[in-house]
């Protein structure tokens, strides 16, 4: 079966790379959009289609989500604050890490949630980030009650994958890495921008090409299921 939902992450680097989202929507087609570390003052309402579901405004850099009006009706968006790390404390660059929409689709009339996510720095522990992801996920089970769900954003989370993929599947949710890094800057690299499902066949989580981010875009491709 062919994939028929695209959805692309990019953390916008300290919103280094706010300008190449035009291109980036008219290259890719993607019905919903997620953005981390954008400045929610100065995002657009729309961009070729896409329509601005919601955004983080307590954050000095936060999270974004656009869905397409052709194709989807919002019906609802939620913003959580997740538990700080220490940086968060001492920074405080982020307050909620959390921002998740319900969408119906207009044609087929199945509903989903899709939500945008940004764990803890690098500064903090897998063991905080994993408490995360987990406490993220529990709020999205409430929220969805049962429609398919899929997560996506910047999880911080190079190392020990295996791990994170064993615990999420005994909570019911599926691990999503990309084909290629999707973070590069100073000499590393590695895969911290990928997807958690329940309730969606995956075909593929690609990297898409950088630009001014020291993180590329991801573009999710998904199928979503009968049922959760």
């Amino acid at each position: 079966m062919e994939p028929d939902l695209r959805i692309v992450s990019y953390n916008l680097r300290e919103h280094l790379a706010i300008g190449e989202l035009t291109a980036l929507v008219e290259a890719h087609s993607m019905d919903v959009l997620c953005l981390q570390e954008c400045d929610s003052t100065d995002i657009p309402d729309e961009i070729l289609g896409l329509k601005l579901a919601a955004s983080t405004k307590t954050n000095r850099l936060g999270l974004a989500l656009y869905y397409r009006e052709s194709r989807f009706e919002l019906l609802g968006t939620s913003l959580f604050a997740l538990m700080k790390s220490m940086h968060d404390r001492v920074m405080a660059p982020a307050h909620e890490r959390l921002l998740a929409a319900r969408l119906r689709d207009l044609h087929t009339g199945e509903e989903i949630v899709v939500a945008d996510f940004h764990a803890a720095p690098l500064t903090a522990s897998n063991g905080l980030r994993r408490k995360q992801i987990g406490l993220a996920h529990e709020k999205l089970k409430e929220l969805a009650d049962g429609v398919p769900t899929v997560m996506v954003g910047d999880f911080n989370y190079p190392w020990f994958r295996k791990g994170l993929r064993k615990h999420l599947q005994k909570t019911g949710y599926e691990l999503s890495i990309t084909d290629e890094p999707t973070y590069a800057r100073s000499g590393f690299s590695g895969r911290f921008d990928f997807a958690t499902t329940m309730g969606m066949q995956i075909a593929g989580v690609l990297s898409l090409p950088q630009g001014k981010s020291d993180h590329r875009p991801i573009l999710l491709l998904a199928t979503v299921a009968e049922k959760v």
